[in-house]
């Protein structure tokens, strides 16, 4: 029989699942926090142009520069997307056209490139889904200064996103540079995707981004404890994902994705939270009914008594 210190800590005692944990940890804080930004401005397609548009720059630089080559063409391919996406969209193009067009043009460049050359195919799997169990050093400490980066341009237009989410006409009666701050959170959620997409690949990206808020609008309305949670479910879901998959692979002999069961395990959490939803919205119809029940039954007495 398995422990469950065997299975929940002991593995992390091991260089490579300590060094995905701790990937996974500079994640949450960033994917959590930006991810909450994301859902309430309506920015899930274009998040999900975006990491479609890194995996040309991946392929190239996976082609000019190896393995080492990943990180900065990803990054330059994100950035300048978000530039010409924030562009196009404040034209008279709608944005989720624009979006479409980037997306679809952008990873058609990257499948091109990778079918020319028959070196790049047995690199395809690593390109798209990631290899968080083989992460080195030098990229935890690439993803941490992106996340950084990215949390600081949130952090500094935090205000101003918001009032856009809520109250767009506001912000520009108020004098807020609409191009500015959009250009910002765009260029923010390419960080991020850059980040992650070492860790968890090009096409599992987006589930970091867009399921966690999800799950904290679930569980709470309140606006100040939705990056908490955010940050927390994909702390948990890399913790629980990187223990089943090390569990799967030493116990079972089953090898398991590591990314792609940190993904499976955070949906997993979404359904829980969405079954809470459930129950406590039935319970609140109920007490609701009652409450109109005994209000209706107070009045009908009050007339009888008159």
């Amino acid at each position: 029989m398995i422990d469950l210190g065997d299975l929940l800590i002991a593995p992390f005692q091991l260089p490579f699942m300590a060094g995905a944990l701790t990937l996974m940890l500079i994640l949450a804080v960033v994917a959590g926090v930006l991810g909450v930004f994301v859902t309430l401005r309506g920015l899930e397609f274009l998040s999900d142009g975006l990491v479609h548009a890194v995996f040309p720059g991946v392929v190239i630089g996976f082609a000019i520069a190896g393995q080492d080559g990943l990180f900065i063409g990803g990054l330059v391919a994100a950035v300048v997307a978000a530039v010409v996406l924030t562009l196009v969209s404040q034209r008279r193009v709608p944005s989720d056209s624009a979006v479409a067009v980037v997306l679809t043009s952008m990873f058609s460049i990257g499948v091109i490139i990778v079918s020319l050359e028959s070196d790049y195919v047995g690199q395809l799997s690593q390109l798209l889904f990631g290899h968080i169990l083989t992460v080195t050093a030098a990229e935890i400490v690439a993803t941490a200064i992106v996340a950084v980066i990215a949390l600081a341009i949130v952090a500094v237009t935090a205000k101003e996103q918001l009032l856009r989410a809520f109250d767009p006409q506001a912000a520009e009666a108020m004098g807020y540079n609409r191009l500015g701050y959009d250009l910002a959170l765009n260029v923010a959620i390419a960080l991020i995707v850059v980040a992650a997409s070492q860790a968890l690949g090009v096409l599992l990206v987006l589930a970091l981004l867009i399921v966690p808020a999800g799950i904290a609008r679930l569980l709470t309305q309140r606006l100040w404890l939705l990056a908490p949670i955010s940050v927390l479910a994909i702390a948990l879901a890399g913790w629980l994902g990187l223990s089943i998959s090390f569990a799967a692979s030493v116990y079972g002999g089953v090898s398991l994705p590591g990314g792609a069961t940190v993904v499976l395990t955070l949906l997993m959490l979404f359904l829980l939270a969405l079954a809470f939803w459930g129950i406590r919205s039935l319970a609140n119809q109920r007490g609701s009914a009652g409450a109109r029940g005994s209000r209706a039954q107070r009045v009908g007495v009050g007339r009888a008594v008159r």
